[in-house]
């Protein structure tokens, strides 16, 4: 019954968002002469957070329609190009330029969130490449007849998403970049296509805040998935769609859920966020306020995962530590990481990640020993945390030039 409970609870909170909404603007409206209170302005301005604080979010867009090229305004055009049961493959380029620039696939985490939580590492990696993202379906989206999704699965759509981007122009292999959970998969995927000699191994990978080894620098994360038996994950947080979803009696690791451990984790950074946008609509100051209704509306916007990749997820990256102890499977096969010879690996991680600690994604660069030293770099964000190594200033300034000088030294 969790689901439907929670369904009830959202039909409850969208009421009492709608109401907020409705008095806030009441309130303000200048026919109104409580407007011009001072008592009158600040109940508005509350009833505008409360609104915002309580509104239920849908699938955002990308919205990435132009970005600034060296000074110039390019236009972006964005495509589907595969499209998948549990996600699809995304292209952004710039309208009127070769498309013979070099591919970069972004891989998206599924941990909840949707692929435009990315927004800004596409926007920013456009300025020199060809960029693909995966575009990870809600779980609850999808008809029991599709099948399931697990780890296996999401190497297997890497490996066909990478196919597909070197048949494109081929004989130039793309760049890959994993932004966090799936370092994991993008790491496997690029072993095991190393193994194979495949025409579309990637000639770069970067794997930004993903936990390869969670027994370094163990976070409250890790810690939550080490304490608990699987069986325990299997019980308490896999729960049913309900009938009115299209993917009815799937069984999920809701997104919802997902969402209420991370704002529990930072509650008072959250609430005092929250404080900051009433003051900055107080204030009068629009934009401090709109900045972080965008930050919000993005972050409250969930997804579902399926159960089986959830707990497999849980089982064998933070339980078992498959990848770093050489016992990770797929369908069968062993991956194994000494294979990889043609791949250069960047290890990015921010000095203040409190979801991924530091030398968690530095233990990829160790375990692939077969891989010339002059083919790995590590670097650590100063100052960042898990968001800020993709997203915002630090990332626009002084990540991502660290990410194209890694694909151009070895492109």
């Amino acid at each position: 019954m969790l689901y439907q409970a929670y369904e009830l609870q959202r039909s409850w909170m969208n009421s009492v968002s709608s109401l907020a909404s409705m008095s806030s603007e009441m309130l303000a409206s200048p026919a109104n002469p409580m407007s011009y209170w001072g008592i009158g302005g600040i109940a508005a301005n509350a009833l505008d957070v409360l609104a915002h604080a309580t509104a239920h979010y849908g699938k955002p867009a990308f919205g990435i329609t132009e970005v600034d090229v060296d000074g110039k305004t390019m236009s972006v055009i964005e495509a589907t190009v595969l499209n998948r049961p549990f996600g699809d493959l995304k292209r952004f380029r710039l309208d009127g330029v070769d498309d013979k620039r070099p591919k970069l696939l972004i891989v998206a985490p599924m941990s909840g969130h949707y692929a435009t939580l990315l927004r800004g590492t596409v926007k920013r990696m456009l300025q020199k490449y060809e960029v693909y993202i995966t575009d990870w379906a809600d779980a609850k989206t999808v008809p029991l007849h599709e099948g399931h999704f697990d780890l296996d699965t999401y190497i297997d759509y890497l490996t066909e998403f990478l196919e597909y981007i070197e048949q494109v122009e081929p004989g130039q292999r793309p760049h890959m970049l994993a932004v966090c959970q799936p370092s994991v998969p993008a790491y496997a995927t690029t072993a095991l296509l190393n193994q194979h000699k495949s025409p579309a191994t990637p000639k770069t990978l970067t794997m930004m805040g993903g936990p390869i080894d969670t027994r370094e620098s163990p976070t409250s994360v890790n810690d939550h998935a080490m304490n608990r038996p699987i069986e325990w994950f299997r019980t308490s947080v896999i729960a049913r769609v309900p009938m009115q979803y299209r993917g009815a009696g799937r069984m999920v690791y809701p997104g919802f859920m997902q969402l209420n451990a991370f704002m529990s984790m930072n509650l008072q950074s959250h609430m005092m966020s929250h404080y900051e946008m009433f003051k900055h609509l107080t204030a009068g100051n629009d934009e401090g306020a709109q900045a972080t209704k965008d930050f919000y509306d993005e972050y409250r916007a969930v997804c579902d995962m399926t159960a089986e990749f959830y707990l497999q997820t849980v089982e064998e990256v933070f339980q078992k530590h498959s990848i770093p102890n050489g016992t990770f499977e797929h369908k069968g096969e062993i991956v194994d990481l000494t294979q990889i010879t043609d791949t250069a690996l960047l290890a990015i991680e921010g000095e203040r990640d409190d979801i991924s600690g530091l030398g968690q994604t530095k233990a990829a660069l160790k375990l692939a020993t077969g891989l010339s030293a002059d083919k790995k770099r590590y670097y650590m964000a100063e100052g960042a945390g898990h968001y800020g190594i993709f997203n915002g200033s630090r990332w626009r300034t002084k990540v991502a030039p660290v990410v194209e000088e890694f694909i151009e030294a070895h492109g």
